[in-house]
């Protein structure tokens, strides 16, 4: 305004927020003016977007927790404000502390999952602050749940048909000596038998999973906050997957099996492609996960014990060429997949593209593509 002008508080009032004008926010005004703070779904002319975020924290030192938030310019609620098992306000201080994307001092991250979906009038959406029901948000069961379900759905004989004997496919002697630098042959790392019980047992779950899902979700798009299906394979692959067809899905649950197969003639998984390359990633982070139950009177627990037992981490390093295709599930990477990017041709990564998942690598030997599908 002209110097000497006059402005009236309630012409003030009418455009910048009290809390804003507190703040020296000097944007507020232009910003209320563009998202008013007490609009309607409909009122607003772009798109809203909702994101919901699930994290979790174990916090192993409270005190710590507690004072890191104090440190941040935190305040506990008076006691009697807190529930009676939370006189410290331990949540007050995580809930505090995980406004920020640091790790929190005194706990750690035990799920971190976030989902999105746009609202749109015509189907009955509205802003949570005029909802006239509660949002809630559904992430779905938990994949380690799931998998450990299906494992108890899917008791051996295996989910192929046969039984196997891995004491015999994956014969192995005792070590040499128990020196870890020891080079006798005998030393090095072996592929065990219950090592390879396990791999085989997961990899036929993901194989019968993916033909199920496969069968359910058909040509439709995975979108992981519409749980009108919960996709356990198809919702944890990269998110470039989610638009892929039933024939793509099926090659999919087709590669976990070819994996299977060269465990049921003796030999070392081997990817020969993308797809099989992130199965295997996945079997064996679910075996890693599975919980051995020792019983001497089932067939894993008669299988010999040896060193390189449960050993998953060697099978990642040994399996697989490399875990380019890891660098899917990070945005910071987004577009790597491309192979005429600049950033993949400098790291020579190759083509990670949905399409070119079942190409064959040049360094391996290809499967028969004649060999059709199991299911």
């Amino acid at each position: 305004m002209a110097p000497g002008s006059f402005l009236k508080w309630e012409q003030l009032a009418d455009d910048v927020d009290d809390d804003s004008e507190e703040d020296g926010d000097p944007d507020a005004a232009r910003r209320d003016a563009r998202t008013p703070n007490d609009a309607r779904l409909a009122d607003l002319a772009g798109p809203v977007i909702r994101v919901e975020v699930l994290r979790e924290f174990h916090v192993h030192d409270p005190q710590a927790v507690l004072k890191a938030a104090r440190g941040a310019g935190w305040e506990p609620l008076p006691s009697q404000s807190t529930e009676s098992d939370d006189p410290q306000d331990i949540v007050g201080a995580v809930m505090w502390l995980g406004e920020a994307d640091a790790e929190i001092e005194g706990a750690d991250t035990v799920t971190e999952a976030s989902q999105g979906m746009r609202l749109y009038t015509e189907e009955g959406h509205e802003v949570a602050d005029w909802s006239k029901e509660a949002v809630v948000a559904d992430f779905g069961a938990g994949w380690r749940y799931s998998a450990a379900v299906r494992r108890g759905e899917q008791a051996k004989p295996s989910t192929k048909g046969k039984s196997l004997d891995f004491a015999a496919l994956f014969a192995t002697e005792a070590p040499h000596c128990d020196d870890p630098e020891c080079e006798d042959e005998r030393c090095q790392w072996r592929l065990t038998p219950r090592t390879a019980d396990l791999l085989y047992t997961e990899l036929c779950v993901l194989a019968d999973q993916a033909y199920d899902d496969s069968e359910e979700l058909g040509d439709r798009t995975v979108v992981p906050d519409e749980y009108d299906g919960h996709w356990g394979v198809f919702s944890y692959l990269p998110k470039l997957t989610f638009a892929a067809d039933l024939q793509w899905r099926r090659r999919f649950a087709r590669a976990a099996d070819d994996l299977a197969s060269d465990l049921e003639r003796g030999q070392w998984p081997e990817p020969t492609c993308t797809a099989e390359e992130l199965a295997l990633h996945l079997a064996i982070r679910d075996a890693a996960d599975h919980e051995v139950e020792d019983d001497a009177a089932s067939d894993h627990g008669r299988l010999p014990t040896h060193r390189d037992d449960y050993d998953f981490d060697m099978c990642s390093e040994v399996f697989s060429q490399d875990t380019d295709v890891l660098m899917l599930y990070n945005a910071r990477f987004d577009g790597i997949e491309d192979p005429d990017g600049e950033t993949n041709q400098h790291m020579g990564i190759g083509d990670l593209r949905a399409e070119a998942w079942f190409e064959p690598f040049l360094n391996v030997d290809a499967r028969d593509p004649h060999r059709g599908f199991r299911r």
